[in-house]
């Protein structure tokens, strides 16, 4: 039998600058990630409770929420290369899942965000890189 897990980080609400707007712009007032992290199910599935049976994600959301915090970004984009650069440090994830969301988009709605999905071989091959 073959099992999956994932942790999943949700509406996450980054204290970012992304993006230049002109005078009549609608300006995001926020920027939501959300990662779903693919690890093996042994991380999850633990006989005792114990820290050092799962995957510790919280120093992997403390350096995104510091990386989302550094400067500025012109893309969303390109913050979400930074964090899947920050993914790859970890040998514990196998692949993941992230999206960027910024909201409003116009006229005070709407959200647009970009998702991408990372697999197991595009995510070694940064790790080499």
């Amino acid at each position: 039998m073959q099992s999956n897990a994932c942790i999943e980080l949700k509406d996450l609400k980054l204290q970012t600058q992304i993006g230049t707007y002109g005078p009549d712009a609608t300006v995001p007032k926020e920027h939501l990630l959300d990662l779903t992290l693919f690890i093996d199910s042994k991380l999850v599935f633990i006989a005792e409770d114990l820290m050092e049976n799962v995957f510790d994600y919280d120093p992997l959301v403390l350096e995104i929420i510091q990386i989302a915090g550094h400067g500025h970004y012109e893309t969303q984009e390109r913050l979400m290369t930074r964090i899947i650069q920050i993914c790859s440090k970890y040998p514990e994830i196998q692949s993941l899942e992230i999206s960027l969301r910024k909201s409003p988009v116009f006229a005070n709605s709407g959200s647009l965000g970009v998702r991408l999905s990372i697999d197991q071989n595009t995510l070694a091959d940064i790790r080499i890189a």
